[in-house]
């Protein structure tokens, strides 16, 4: 248990604070008394929960301290902060003036889920046809894709208004879109490259 992932773990129990905070501010909202203390305590928190992400990555490399824990607990508390953002933030509205800038569209959650979901068991169905020699590169449009979401993400909760939240989202889900048609391409073509070896041999 190296101090880069205790931050870790750390930053993996700060994702049930936000969300409770973040929903009990949507509930404050419905009430029609907004608590506002509520709001910014649950952006501080994701704030946190998001910066932490490079402190745990820096003390790995810093102190060497890379391990095999590490590297299955820091995609979790990444993806999960992002997903646990984008989840909450569709089921409870965070705009007490205009609902549209409140929350995101159904169908956004249920984008980004299924993309994750696909490369989850892509990535799965691979390791099993071709073991070790599975490659996962992170695309460009991927990490697009990432900041996109956050960025989104923190349009809902600081009610930026200067760009439509519906443009907003529309970006971040046409590159969570290609993002994943790549991922997908790739795995076949890494599936196809091995059944070509097979067949040579």
């Amino acid at each position: 248990m190296t101090t880069a992932n205790k931050i870790t773990i750390v930053r993996i129990l700060m994702i049930p604070v936000f969300v409770t905070l973040a929903i009990y501010y949507g509930q404050s909202i419905q009430r029609g008394t907004p608590l506002e203390w509520q709001r910014f305590a649950a952006i501080t928190v994701f704030l946190l929960a998001a910066a932490s992400d490079g402190l745990d990555g820096y003390v790995a490399r810093r102190y060497k301290q890379r391990s095999a824990l590490g590297a299955v607990l820091d995609p979790i508390a990444d993806k999960g902060l992002l997903l646990s953002g984008i989840i909450t933030l569709s089921i409870s509205n965070w705009s007490e003036v205009d609902p549209e800038y409140g929350r995101f569209p159904p169908w956004f959650p249920v984008l980004v889920i299924t993309r994750d979901s696909v490369i989850l068991v892509g990535a799965a169905i691979l390791h099993y046809f071709i073991g070790n020699k599975m490659k996962v590169k992170p695309s460009w449009t991927g990490k697009v894709a990432t900041v996109c979401q956050m960025c989104a993400v923190g349009w809902v909760m600081l009610q930026l208004r200067f760009l439509p939240l519906w443009f907003v989202v529309a970006v971040a889900g046409v590159f969570t879109a290609v993002s994943g048609m790549i991922y997908v391409i790739e795995g076949v073509r890494q599936l196809q490259a091995e059944g070509h070896a097979h067949a040579s041999r």
